[in-house]
C-alpha cells in the first residue's frame, strides 16, 4: 500500500506547489487525487487543501472553505489536520470569522513543528493582522521568519517578510518596510512566483504611498496591475489600496468610484472582511465630499459588519467616521466631545494615531465651541506632537493644532507661525507630485491651515497680511515649477488611440450606431492615461507671495483685484498706486448666485437669440454683480485697467458684460503670484501659428482671412490640421490661433478637448509641450473655463497653459457662435499685431462690439476673457 500510495501523495504535493503559481492548475491537479480509489486519507486531505488554497487565490472563499472544512475532516494523520486547519484558519480570516480563524490556526500549532509550524506561525500572524492586533502579528511574523531561516524555508521566509512589511507600511513605521518587501519579491521572483511576486510589488507601492512617495507608489500599481491581468488572476481586494492612495491626493470621486466597484465585486465574491473595509471607504469618500448622509449610513453598516468579525479596532475606525460627519452637521454637544476623546484614545492605543490625531482636533473645537478651554488645550496639545514626525498631510496637521492651541493662548503671532509652517510642508509635499492634476487636487491639504491664517489676517484688519495668506494657497500649483510628463512611449501611444477611439464614437454617433463598445474602450483609455501622466516626478518648490511693494511696480497704473472667500463673506483687497486696501463686499452667497443668473443670461442670448425678456434679465443680473464687486471700490478704480483675482466659484465669470469692466482692459488670474510671474516671461519668437478644425466652415474663413493680418504665421487647415502638427507648431510660437470645436470635459478637465482632423486634442498632449507660445487664442466653445478644485486650483486649458509657461490665453467661458466670433478676432488680431497687449486689444475690440447696438454680439464678446499676464 505504501508504494501505491506515493504516487498519490507526490501529486497532492505538486498541487500545493501550484497554488501560488497556478492556482487553476492546482485545482486540476488536486482533483486527479480525489479521483484515485489509491489516495489515502492524508492524501485526499492534501489535495483538498490544496483546491481550498487556489480557490482562495482565485477569491472563490465559500468554495473554498467548503474544501478546507473537507480537508480537515478526512485527514488520518494529527500533524495533516493541523496544516488543513493552519489553511482554514487563514480563509476564514478572509472571511471576515477572524474569532474562528484565531481559534483554528490556534489550535494547529501544538501538533505541528519544524517549518510547518513556521507557517502556522504566519498564518496565526495574519489573523491577528486583521483582528487588529498589530503587535501580536508582528512578532509571530517574527518567528515565522526565524524558523524559515533556521529550516532553509525560503517560501515561508518570503511570505513571512511580505506580511511583515505590508503590516510595517501600513502603520507607516518605515524602518525595515522596504528591507522585508524587497528580500521577499527576489526569494519569490528566484523561485519562480510570479503571481506572489506580483503581490508583493503592489505591497511595495502601498508602502512607498505610505511613504508619500504618490508618483513611485502610482507606477507601481500601474505595471502590477499589467502583471495581474497578463496572469489572469484577479484581486478586487486590492482596489482598496488604489482608493487609500486616490484619497490621500484626495481625489475624491475616483476614490468613490474605486470604492464602489470593490464593494460590489467584494459582495459577489462573498469576501466580508475585505467587504467591511469597502463600505468604510465609501464612507470616508463620502465624508470629503461633504456627502454627510451617505458617510453617516455607510460608516454605521461597515462598524456592524467589524464587530461581528471581532476586528475592533476596525470599528474604532468607523465610529471615528460617523463622529466626523455629526461634527460636519454642527452637532457641538458633550456627547459628541465624549464619544470623540474616547474613540481617539482607542485608535491611537492600537496603531492608528492618523484619524486619532483628526478627531483629537475636532474635539478640541467641539469643547472650545461648549466654553472648555483646559480640554482643548490638551486636546490640542497631544495633537500638536505629531508635527513633528510621519506624512505631510500628519505634520501640517500637528502644525495646525499648535497654531489653534497658539491662539487659545492669545499668541496670534504665535498661531500664524504655525501655520506658515504647516504650509510650508505641504508644499514640499507638492513639490514631490509632478502631474497637474495631482498638484490641484492636493489643495484639499491645506484648506483649514489657510483659512485660519486668513481668519487672523481679516481680524487683524491688514490688508497686506489678508493678501499674503490668501496667496499661500490659492492656485498652489502654478506656483510650483512646471514639470513635463516623462517621454513616455506608452503614454504618446495611449493619446494617439484616445483620439482615434474618440473620432470612431462620433463617427458612429452620426451614423447612428452605438458607441457603447467604443464608449467602455474610451474609459479604459482615459484611466491608463492618467495612470501614466500621474506617475511624473516631481520639480522644484514654490514661488513666494509676492509683497504690495513688487506687485505695485509691475502694475503701474493697472488696479490689482483679488476677491477672497472669508467664512459667509466676500472679502477684496486692492492694490493701486502703491497701497492695499480691505473691503467687505457682502455675503458670499450672494455674490455666486448674481454670477450665476449672469452667466446663465449671457449663454441665452448668445445660444437662443435676442428677445426683450433675455436682455432685461441679464441687464438685471449684471447690474446685481457689478454692484457687489465694484459699488465699494468705484472710486477707487476710477478708468484704470484691471487685473482680476477671483474666488473659483468666480472664474466663469464673463467680465466684460459687467458694466464697471465693459470697455476696460481687464486680465484673470488664477492668483497674484501666477500674474506676475507671467508677465515676467520672455516672449517666444517662432512664427504665429493658425488652426481651423474640421466640421466647422467658419474656422477655415477666420484662418483665412488672419493669414491676411498675419502673413508671416503657418497654417494649418483641412487635413493637415492634426495634433501632432498643432503640437508642434505650438512649439515656441510667439502666437496661436485655434479655431474648432471645443468641448469642456467637468469630469476630467484634463480631458477637455479641442477637435482636429485627426481627432480631438487634449489638455493632457499641451502638457508634453516643451515651449509654450506666448500667447494663445482660443475660439473654441468653453475653452476657457477651469473646473475648481480646493485652494481655489484650476484645472483645463487655462492650468496647462498658464502652468508650462505662456504669457497670455485669450479664450471663451461660453459656447460661441461662429458668425459675430469671426469679425471680434479679427479686431483682435489687428489690434495685437500693430503691439497693443492682448488684454487692452480685447477690451477694445469688445468695445466696438457694444457700439454695434447688437445683444448678441455684445454677448459673444463677453464671453472672451484674457487670462494670464495681459
Amino acid at each position: 500500500m505504501a508504494d501505491a500510495a506515493a504516487p498519490g501523495a507526490a501529486t497532492s504535493q505538486a498541487a500545493l506547489d501550484a497554488v501560488q503559481r497556478y492556482p487553476r492548475e492546482a485545482i486540476t491537479i488536486a482533483r486527479r487525487v480525489l479521483v484515485d480509489p489509491l489516495a489515502d486519507a492524508d492524501e485526499r486531505s492534501a489535495a483538498e487543501r490544496a483546491i481550498g488554497l487556489a480557490l482562495r487565490e482565485l477569491n472563490e472563499l465559500p468554495d473554498a472553505l467548503r474544501h478546507l472544512r473537507r480537508a480537515v475532516r478526512v485527514a488520518g494523520e494529527p500533524r495533516v489536520a493541523a496544516l488543513a486547519q493552519m489553511s482554514l484558519g487563514y480563509v476564514l480570516a478572509s472571511a471576515g470569522r477572524t474569532s474562528a480563524a484565531l481559534s483554528a490556526v490556534t489550535a494547529a500549532l501544538p501538533r505541528l513543528s519544524g517549518a510547518e509550524a513556521g507557517r502556522a506561525r504566519m498564518q496565526r500572524g495574519v489573523v491577528l493582522h486583521y483582528r487588529g492586533r498589530f503587535d501580536e502579528a508582528v512578532r509571530d511574523y517574527g518567528l515565522a521568519v526565524e524558523i524559515a531561516q533556521r529550516e532553509g524555508d525560503q517560501l515561508l521566509e518570503a511570505r513571512a517578510r511580505n506580511n511583515r512589511g505590508l503590516l510595517h507600511a501600513n502603520r507607516g513605521s518605515a524602518p525595515g518596510t522596504d528591507g522585508d518587501l524587497h528580500r521577499a519579491a527576489a526569494i519569490f521572483q528566484r523561485l519562480g512566483l510570479d503571481l506572489a511576486a506580483a503581490d508583493v510589488g503592489w505591497n511595495i507601492g502601498i508602502a512607498a504611498g505610505q511613504a508619500g512617495d504618490l508618483p513611485g507608489a502610482l507606477r507601481r500599481f500601474a505595471a502590477v496591475d499589467e502583471e495581474y491581468a497578463r496572469l489572469g488572476v484577479p484581486r478586487p481586494a486590492l482596489l482598496l489600496d488604489r482608493f487609500e492612495l486616490l484619497l490621500s491626493v484626495p481625489l475624491v470621486d475616483e476614490a468613490a468610484e474605486v470604492a464602489g466597484t470593490a464593494i460590489r465585486e467584494l459582495r459577489r465574491r462573498r469576501m466580508a472582511s475585505d467587504l467591511a473595509e469597502a463600505l468604510l471607504a465609501r464612507a470616508r469618500a463620502a465624508l470629503l465630499a461633504g456627502d454627510l448622509d451617505t458617510a453617516s449610513e455607510t460608516a454605521a453598516q461597515a462598524r456592524v459588519r467589524f464587530r461581528r468579525q471581532g476586528r475592533r479596532i476596525w470599528a474604532a475606525f468607523a465610529r471615528h467616521v460617523e463622529l466626523r460627519a455629526e461634527f460636519r452637521r454642527g452637532d457641538r454637544s458633550a456627547a459628541l466631545l465624549a464619544a470623540m476623546v474616547r474613540t481617539a484614545d482607542e485608535l491611537d492605543g492600537t496603531g492608528w494615531p492618523d484619524p486619532a490625531l483628526t478627531t483629537r482636533v475636532e474635539a478640541a473645537r467641539v469643547a472650545l465651541a461648549l466654553g472648555r478651554a483646559a480640554d482643548a488645550a490638551r486636546l490640542l496639545d497631544v495633537a500638536a506632537r505629531a508635527r513633528r514626525r510621519g506624512t505631510a498631510s500628519r505634520r501640517a496637521r500637528g502644525w495646525y493644532a499648535l497654531a489653534l492651541s497658539r491662539r487659545l493662548d492669545g499668541d496670534q503671532r504665535g498661531g500664524a507661525r504655525a501655520l506658515r509652517r504647516g504650509l510650508a510642508v505641504l508644499d514640499g509635499y507638492r513639490a514631490s507630485l509632478g502631474a497637474t492634476e495631482l498638484r490641484a487636487q492636493s489643495g484639499a491639504h491645506g484648506a483649514e491651515l489657510a483659512a485660519e491664517g486668513l481668519d487672523l489676517a481679516v481680524r487683524a484688519g491688514t490688508p497686506a497680511r489678508v493678501l499674503d495668506w490668501a496667496e499661500r494657497w490659492r492656485a498652489n500649483a502654478l506656483r510650483h515649477g512646471a514639470v513635463l510628463p516623462p517621454r513616455d512611449p506608452e503614454l504618446a501611444g495611449a493619446l494617439a488611440e484616445l483620439r482615434m477611439v474618440s473620432a470612431a464614437i462620433e463617427e458612429a454617433l452620426l451614423a447612428g450606431r452605438s458607441g457603447h463598445p467604443l464608449r467602455r474602450r474610451q474609459a479604459r483609455l482615459e484611466q491608463r492615461i492618467r495612470e501614466l501622466a500621474r506617475g511624473a516626478n516631481g520639480g522644484g518648490g514654490p514661488v513666494a507671495p509676492p509683497s504690495v511693494r513688487t506687485l505695485a511696480e509691475r502694475l503701474g497704473p493697472a488696479v490689482l483685484l483679488e476677491l477672497v472667500a472669508h467664512g459667509e463673506r466676500l472679502r477684496a483687497v486692492l492694490v493701486r498706486s502703491g497701497r492695499a486696501t480691505l473691503h467687505d463686499l457682502g455675503p458670499l452667497a450672494d455674490a455666486v448666485k448674481a454670477a450665476r443668473l449672469h452667466r446663465f443670461g449671457l449663454r441665452r442670448l448668445v445660444v437662443t437669440g435676442d428677445s426683450a425678456e433675455a436682455r432685461a434679465a441679464l441687464e438685471h443680473a449684471a447690474t446685481t454683480l457689478d454692484r457687489q464687486i465694484f459699488g465699494p471700490l468705484r472710486a477707487r478704480l476710477a478708468d484704470r485697467p484691471l487685473v482680476v483675482v477671483p474666488i473659483g466659484a468666480l472664474h466663469a465669470v464673463g467680465w466684460a458684460g459687467l458694466p464697471t469692466c465693459a470697455g476696460r482692459p481687464v486680465t484673470v488670474a488664477p492668483s497674484a503670484t501666477s500674474w506676475l510671474s507671467a508677465g515676467r516671461r520672455a516672449l517666444p519668437q517662432g512664427p504665429p501659428l493658425l488652426v481651423a478644425g474640421p466640421r466647422l466652415p467658419a474656422a477655415e474663413t477666420e484662418v483665412r482671412l488672419l493669414g491676411e493680418v498675419l502673413p508671416d504665421a503657418r497654417r494649418l487647415t483641412g487635413a493637415s490640421a492634426t495634433a501632432e502638427a498643432v503640437v508642434a507648431g505650438l512649439d515656441g510660437a510667439r502666437l496661436a490661433h485655434v479655431a474648432a470645436h471645443g468641448t469642456f470635459r467637468a469630469d476630467n478637465p484634463l480631458f477637455s478637448t479641442l477637435e482636429l482632423a485627426d481627432g480631438p486634442l487634449t489638455a493632457y498632449e499641451l502638457e508634453r509641450l516643451p515651449r509654450p507660445p506666448g500667447c494663445v487664442v482660443l475660439s473654441a466653445c468653453d475653452s476657457g473655463l477651469s473646473a475648481v478644485r480646493p485652494g481655489d486650483e484650476i484645472m483645463g486649458f487655462t492650468s496647462v497653459l498658464l502652468g508650462l509657461g505662456a504669457r497670455s490665453l485669450i479664450a471663451p467661458v461660453l459656447p460661441v457662435p461662429a458668425e459675430p466670433t469671426i469679425p471680434l478676432m479679427l479686431d483682435l488680431h489687428r489690434r495685437m499685431a500693430a503691439g497693443t497687449r492682448p488684454a487692452p486689444a480685447l477690451a477694445a475690440a469688445a468695445r466696438s462690439f457694444a457700439d454695434s447696438g447688437d445683444p448678441a454680439a455684445r454677448a459673444t464678446a463677453a464671453a472672451f476673457v484674457c487670462f494670464g499676464a495681459g
